[in-house]
């Protein structure tokens, strides 16, 4: 057992914690105490962020260590787990429960279960200005002599009381040692009983001794606390069955003849022991104040059957306005700097594998993490707004019903709607989103399934098609495919949650909390937190993993012959142009066609042998059927565009030289090996190598997908924002059918988030066994509904 002098310390320094029920304004009193000193990390075994910081009190260092929000010590979220358990094995020395003095009866449930368990405890008495304003006087003596806790009344939001607040834990800290004589009330004659059987088992054994009072471990095995069950099991598993024995035969007697639990029975009790406390003149109401508040006027809109949707929607819309169109100057400037970067390097470094690995693997890879910041800092922003304001809980309420039939929780809402539930959201903050979230299996089914939605990556793939083969029905066509990733999502939801994800919800528990202004300086805290904890987590981890998509791309490339083949062409090329005139435009009447049979101006093929570039090429060159589009290679007569000048026309074979190459390049690089070797396995959803190359780029990022086709069909780098040309090529490919195009469609949309996605998700989840299963289930998922798509529209039509 941890000496009592030595309790309640960190590294020297005092240690207490701050807790309470969230929307108490325990977060704002925590920055208000640390400012910018604060440590975020991760409570060991699970992705709960663990917050510390230091607070200046008499001229001394105070550590502050602030708990997860939560309604009770009960296992039922990872916040009340890792709370718990910070609690018994840090040991401060005593705690300060941030509680708010308008739901008194509520908030002090949490306040009886920390005395219940001896700890030393301060009611911070929090937003007694909107108390006030209520009509509700607490006595705040009385409130402090029935609950033998120190009660301090305080305004977070300005200060108020929480320095009186701080110095009264400091002095029960050091007065007390960390542990105070635990509180004991009746939970009536069952379990009375019960807990008068099993505390002497329990003492006798040293049963957490030191850690845990008997009587509360003992209540613990009545409520079927599963984290408790499991400990004293592997800790004496012979006193674990006898104690185990106990409280089912309490439990069955409960359910026979009152049809509750026990832990309902314990509920019940806690909350009549607090009602008889405030009952007694702790809390007051001015009648003449009784009224509507404003925030039980404001709820008559927003929580309304017909109107609370509709204004929801538009929250959804301006938030997904702002996080995408609003975000879209700073992410400009982002990627822009980057791209500013590449060109730098490109212009200082000589051609050759480490030039390569430096633009298209570590600056391409650090642009992809870093250029998601802007993002992912206005929507923490925009969430952090809407939570402290008090909207979050209302939306969440009004979508739980729907929700709830697929597994989710209303709080879902807003993960999806990030992540692109309207069209043109982020994976990656959506994923980060689910923090919002209390319960860990819904947390965990909402993150799995918000890459069906069509975030702003597929939308420029989808467009490229929808322009090509669905020009007149544009707008159905593009509504009908996000509406289709929401239906995909909700099923995807209540499979998982019905198999791999089985188990009970957590109780849903929703406090609608008065309306408040949010803090500046609280909403920049928390979105500076999660912004950085995105680019440390994130960063290093898809670093690694663009290099080695680069490497799998460019490797090992054309062959010596080949290579000198190409180089040999190109030098030629360069040769006639520099020996052009400079007055091209004057002198082109007179100058003799200068690509009619001339060798300098072909192409190689893969066995080596020169063909012409204006010419059809050879099937596994170009798109079966089709010749490259007029304006992006030289015509094969050789005539070309009267006003065309004959250094116009070597540069446009020198970069359909280029083109070439690139795309041999590809197709002889590792992934393009696997794009052939896969034609096996794709054929029965109508794909060729050229779309298998490009579908596995895009699990690095959907962005690639244009820009590797361009690639395939010879036709150097495309543009996401500005196809047209590989629009035109695909549309005079015979082998784009309408069922392919919808299969190739249906498969983007669904088939494995970008590797940014599945890293955060990693991180989330704390496992590499959900990174890799969404990578494997949404690809499976995908074929099956593109194959299944492509066989049936091709027998229709």
């Amino acid at each position: 057992m941890t000496a009592p002098a030595q309790q309640g310390a960190q590294g020297g320094h005092m240690l207490i914690a701050i807790a309470g029920n969230p929307n108490s304004g325990k977060t704002t009193a925590f920055n208000r105490y640390t400012g910018a000193r604060q440590h975020v990390g991760n409570y060991p075994g699970v992705t709960v962020e663990k917050k510390s910081g230091t607070a200046h009190l008499d001229g001394r260092d105070i550590i502050l260590m602030d708990l997860p929000g939560m309604y009770s010590m009960s296992a039922y979220s990872p916040e009340e787990t890792a709370a718990r358990q910070a609690l018994a094995e840090e040991r401060p020395g005593a705690i300060i429960d941030v509680v708010n003095a308008g739901v008194l009866e509520r908030n002090l449930y949490l306040t009886v279960q920390f005395l219940e368990m001896g700890l030393p405890v301060v009611m911070c008495l929090n937003m007694m200005d909107e108390a006030r304003a209520q009509g509700l006087s607490i006595n705040v003596p009385l409130l402090e002599e029935l609950t033998g806790a120190k009660a301090v009344p305080a305004v977070a939001r300005s200060g108020e009381g929480l320095e009186e607040t701080l110095r009264a834990a400091v002095e029960l800290a050091e007065t007390s040692g960390g542990r105070i004589p635990p509180l004991e009330i009746s939970y009536g004659p069952d379990l009375d009983a019960a807990l008068a059987e099993m505390e002497p088992v329990i003492r006798e054994a040293g049963l957490f001794a030191g850690t845990y009072p008997p009587r509360w471990v003992a209540m613990k095995f009545l409520e079927c606390d599963r984290d408790m069950l499991r400990a004293a099991q592997d800790a004496a598993p012979e006193v674990a069955a006898r104690l185990q024995a106990t409280a089912d035969k309490t439990s069955d007697h409960l359910r026979s003849t009152a049809g509750v639990d026990a832990e309902a029975v314990a509920a019940d009790y806690r909350y009549g022991w607090i009602r008889s406390i405030l009952r007694q003149g702790v809390r007051t109401e001015d009648e003449q104040k009784k009224r509507i508040d404003f925030s039980d006027k404001i709820d008559l809109v927003l929580t309304h059957r017909i109107a609370g949707p509709l204004v929801l929607l538009a929250v959804l819309y301006g938030m997904y306005f702002l996080t995408i169109e609003v975000g879209a100057y700073p992410l400009d400037l982002v990627t822009g700097a980057f791209d500013r970067l590449q060109a730098a390097a490109d212009d200082l470094m000589p051609a050759g594998p480490l030039k390569s690995l430096v633009i298209s693997g570590i600056i391409a890879g650090v642009g992809g993490v870093l250029g998601f910041v802007p993002l992912i800092m206005i929507m923490f922003m925009l969430i952090a707004v809407l939570e402290d304001f008090g909207y979050m809980a209302r939306a969440a309420y009004m979508m739980d019903r729907i929700f709830r039939i697929f597994g989710l929780h209303g709080a879902s809402i807003m993960p999806f709607i990030v992540a692109g539930g309207i069209a043109g959201g982020c994976a990656v903050p959506g994923v980060m989103a689910t923090r919002t979230l209390r319960s860990p299996r819904e947390r965990l089914a909402t993150m799995l399934t918000l890459p069906f939605m069509t975030c702003g990556a597929k939308i420029p793939v989808f467009l490229l098609f929808i322009n090509a083969f669905f020009d007149e029905n544009k707008t159905l066509a593009m509504f009908l495919f996000t509406l289709a990733g929401w239906g995909v999502a909700m099923l995807a939801a209540l499979f998982m949650r019905s198999t791999i994800i089985r188990g009970d919800a957590a109780p849903f528990v929703m406090e609608l909390p008065p309306y408040r202004w949010p803090t500046a300086a609280g909403v920049l805290i928390h979105t500076w937190e999660r912004a950085w904890q995105y680019v440390k987590k994130a960063g290093t981890v898809i670093l690694a993993i663009s290099i080695l998509i680069w490497a799998g791309m460019t490797y090992p490339g054309l062959s010596e012959t080949e290579e000198a083949a190409y180089e040999t062409q190109k030098s030629a090329l360069e040769a006639r142009l520099t020996a052009l005139p400079q007055d091209d435009a004057a002198k082109a009447a007179g100058y003799p066609d200068l690509f009619q049979h001339d060798p300098a101006a072909s192409t190689v093929a893969k066995d080596g042998k020169a063909s012409a570039p204006g010419s059809t090429a050879p099937e596994d060159k170009a798109a079966p059927g089709s010749a490259a589009p007029a304006d992006k290679a030289a015509p094969a007569d050789g005539t070309g565009d009267a006003e065309e000048t004959p250094r116009e026309r070597i540069e446009q074979q020198l970069a359909a030289l280029e083109n070439a190459r690139a795309a041999e390049s590809l197709r002889d690089s590792y992934a393009g090996r696997l794009g052939t070797a896969l034609e096996g396995i794709t054929a029965p959803a109508g794909f060729d190598w050229r779309v298998n190359i490009a579908l596995i780029g895009g699990i690095a990022a959907k962005e690639v997908v244009i820009s590797t086709l361009g690639t395939a069909y010879s036709l150097g780098e495309v543009d996401a924002e500005n196809a047209s040309g590989l629009e035109q090529y695909i549309q005079a490919d015979k082998s784009w059918t309408k069922p392919k195009v919808m299969a190739f469609l249906l498969f983007t949309l669904l088939y494995s988030p970008c590797f940014v996605t599945l890293t955060v998700i990693k991180q989330e989840s704390g496992s590499w066994r959900w990174f890799f299963f969404s990578l494997f289930f949404n690809l499976a998922l995908a074929y099956g509904v593109a194959v299944a798509a492509y066989q049936f529209l091709g027998g229709l039509l």
